[in-house]
């Protein structure tokens, strides 16, 4: 099995960094449910391994963001020579094509903003959650702001890797050398 390194990159970027980032914003989710129910503990510090966990998913969710802004988007939005294959061109190859041009025009331009929410909103979340407990445990508004917060930050990266996939699916980042996975069936 063979992929190329951009394709790689792209792999990291979505499934790994992406893919953590929301399974890790819906276990935070749950856990502020969980804090937010009558029989929880208050005034307590948060527990290591969850102080762990919210740090881990803070750096997982900027490390796909920043991942996707700095290393992936320039390869999409490369500008080909003339006479150039656009399929090496993913931005060019979707506005080439008025079928398609809204993935574009729409999608990227937009989950390009949103993606940054998601791990904004996550660092704000967690933040709270470990250094301003008291104030999670005295106020139900509080509670009720960063669990709106949290539900926020998980559909701005649902919708970012959503827009992410279907785009990778149409026009996909590829080239550079080819890597070796597995080896060959020869």
């Amino acid at each position: 099995m063979e992929v190329t390194q951009r394709e790689l990159v792209t792999m990291v970027h979505g499934m790994l960094f992406g893919g953590f980032f929301l399974l890790a914003l819906f276990g935070m989710f749950v856990l502020l449910l969980d804090r937010n129910s009558p029989g929880a503990a208050t005034n307590q510090p948060a527990p290591r391994w969850q102080t762990i966990y919210l740090i881990a998913m803070v750096i997982v969710g900027w490390a796909a963001v920043l991942s996707g802004a700095y290393i992936i988007y320039p390869w999409y939005r490369a500008v080909a020579p003339p006479g150039a294959d656009l399929a090496l061109y993913p931005k060019l190859l979707l506005t080439a094509h008025p079928f398609t041009a809204g993935w574009h025009n729409f999608g990227m331009e937009w989950k390009e903003h949103v993606a940054w929410i998601a791990p904004m909103v996550c660092t704000m979340v967690a933040w709270v959650l470990l250094k301003h407990r008291a104030a999670w445990n005295a106020d139900r508004a509080v509670r009720t702001t960063v669990l709106g917060f949290a539900a926020t930050a998980f559909l701005a990266a649902a919708i970012a890797g959503g827009w992410g996939a279907m785009i990778d699916k149409k026009a996909p980042v590829e080239g550079g050398p080819s890597i070796q996975l597995m080896g060959s069936a020869k």
